[in-house]
């Protein structure tokens, strides 16, 4: 009898404990914001469907979400765990004392991709004083920084806060004069408007000759709940997202063929995007997040100076990158 009853307890006790192994082995649901519709998610698609988040006991999805703003609004509500996305969005959220994030990487630049363009009969922006240009967020910043080499301010043409989708249909109906929109909007905008003239492009402005970035480079939101409360998960997050990189960079020709059902176009036109790209992973990414801490705090001081935030965060207080293994 005794024997019989110590045989049930360890037999319970293994079932017991080998429930409590099997709930501690399933993945951490962690989710990303991000959009199908910009090249600078590659890398991170690519660590989706490659499994190097299961590979650190993660499950990540990503959630097709297109306005920056509301990534951050799918964070701060739990709805998801991460994102890449404007840096503009996330120093509004700082200047609002949304302090349910950290951000820690960039992933993707792409000076060059982003300019401003005049229909035919404007050749500058010197022609375009009292006229009409269209632009907003980042290409907000490009305006801004073509218009200051040609020793004008916002206050001399008539800026229209138009949404970018909307900016070529507009210059080909003549309501607006000028346009300055990313990629690939900015080839609409081109198109549309044949034998106009391209003002200039971000890789012009004093933002660029300072920081060597585009005008509003794209910035790796975090949880700060989960940094603060699980910092060995949050580095597996991390480095599974610098595997990502690491595999874009090194294999373009199998990452474009891999992810592009998210964007649904042949991989041969992914490819030829990516190629306009730069994909930032572990390697150096200490210096490169001096150059981005920098340009934060640079760009929330203009979005406080021209009246498009409440206050003037400091930004230092939402970067955390003390998890992310040292390489």
């Amino acid at each position: 009898m005794l024997r019989s009853w110590i045989r049930k307890v360890t037999a319970i006790g293994l079932l017991a404990g080998g429930t409590v192994f099997a709930a501690q082995a399933q993945p951490a649901k962690l989710d990303i914001a991000a959009s199908n519709t910009w090249w600078g998610q590659v890398p991170i698609m690519v660590a989706i469907d490659k499994g190097f988040f299961k590979d650190q006991g993660i499950d990540t999805e990503l959630k097709n979400i297109g306005a920056s703003g509301d990534r951050v609004a799918a964070l701060t509500a739990g709805s998801v765990a991460f994102s890449n996305l404007g840096r503009i969005a996330a120093i509004v959220e700082m200047a609002r004392g949304n302090k349910s994030f950290y951000f820690f990487a960039n992933v993707d630049d792409s000076p060059g991709n982003e300019g401003c363009y005049a229909r035919p009969g404007f050749t500058d922006f010197k022609s375009l004083v009292g006229r009409k240009v269209a632009a907003n967020t980042s290409a907000q910043i490009t305006m801004n920084g073509l218009l200051e080499n040609a020793g004008m301010r916002e206050k001399d043409i008539q800026f229209v806060n138009l949404p970018g989708p909307e900016m070529a249909a507009a210059l080909a109906k003549g309501d607006v004069d000028a346009a300055c929109v990313w990629e690939p909007l900015f080839t609409n905008v081109r198109n549309a408007t044949p034998g106009g003239k391209v003002l200039g492009l971000d890789s012009d402005t004093p933002n660029f000759k300072k920081f060597g970035t585009m005008a509003s480079p794209d910035i790796m939101i975090i949880s700060r709940k989960l940094v603060d409360e699980k910092p060995d998960l949050a580095a597996k997050l991390a480095k599974a997202l610098f595997n990502g990189v690491a595999y874009t960079n090194a294999h373009p020709e199998e990452s474009a063929a891999l992810i592009a059902h998210y964007f649904g176009k042949p991989p041969a036109e992914v490819l030829a995007a990516m190629r306009t790209f730069k994909y930032f992973g572990a390697e150096g990414w200490p210096e490169h997040m001096k150059l981005h801490s920098g340009q934060m705090q640079y760009l929330a001081q203009w979005l406080y100076d021209n009246g498009k935030i409440p206050a003037l965060p400091d930004t230092a207080k939402w970067e955390n990158t003390g998890f992310i293994a040292k390489p």
